[in-house]
């Protein structure tokens, strides 16, 4: 994913916090723009209790992820997607397409698992108000999935209480003891919580590190090493 500069020292006055790609700022400003229209999420606790239906809901992908996996071999290259983009007449640039696959590639094996096709889906519905997304998300058969990602949307902007676009360490704190209130222990659940998800460990944590996170949290990344048993 790729290491970033000076953001360990959250809250201290420094500096904003500046996106490493293109694709990371359109998702800030897309986050930032469904942040100020609230939630209705109320407690972390809530999430969980979503766990089973959206696990379902997830598991749904798995016919798109092998549409895209033109070789069957259980993962998906540059190329694959590139070409795959193009036969669904999806108009993202090979910059865009490039951008995608790098950010949605977190393992950097230059082959999209589908735990890692799941976050380039949400990222796709994220960015549904841009024209392109809108015709992408129709092509990749994304309606039925609508309630799903706008679940994990939800919940984001819960944990972001600032409304800047990512979740720092003390506002996964807040969210867990909004939770767990007067319970000893909410501060170990909230740091645990949290390095499950700040994923290159730099102190902040954006949609898309949130989004792995999430898959691991229902089991998605399980499913995946059952099937290369059989």
């Amino acid at each position: 994913m790729g290491g970033a500069l000076g953001k360990d020292n959250e809250n201290s006055g420094s500096k904003p916090y500046v996106p490493e790609s293109k694709l990371e700022a359109k998702m800030v400003k897309a986050m930032q723009r469904r942040a100020s229209e609230g939630t209705a999420m109320k407690s972390f606790n809530s999430l969980i209790l979503k766990f089973p239906k959206i696990d379902e809901s997830l598991r749904k992908c798995k016919e798109i992820f092998e549409k895209f996996d033109e070789d069957s071999n259980g993962a998906i290259d540059p190329e694959e997607l590139k070409h795959c983009f193009h036969k669904l007449e999806i108009s993202f640039s090979e910059e865009e397409i490039s951008d995608l696959f790098q950010a949605c590639d977190i393992n950097e094996d230059m082959g999209m698992k589908y735990n890692e096709f799941i976050v380039l889906l949400c990222l796709v519905y994220l960015l549904k108000g841009d024209p392109t997304a809108l015709q992408a998300k129709s092509q990749m058969g994304l309606q039925n999935l609508d309630t799903t990602f706008e679940t994990l949307v939800d919940a984001f902007v819960f944990l972001d209480k600032n409304k800047d676009g990512y979740v720092s360490k003390n506002e996964m704190v807040q969210a867990i003891n909004e939770t767990t209130a007067g319970e000893r222990s909410s501060g170990r659940i909230a740091m645990k919580r949290f390095e499950e998800m700040d994923w290159d460990r730099n102190g902040m944590v954006t949609f898309k590190e949130f989004l792995f996170a999430f898959t691991r949290w229902i089991g998605i990344d399980d499913l995946e090493d059952e099937e290369g048993i059989v």
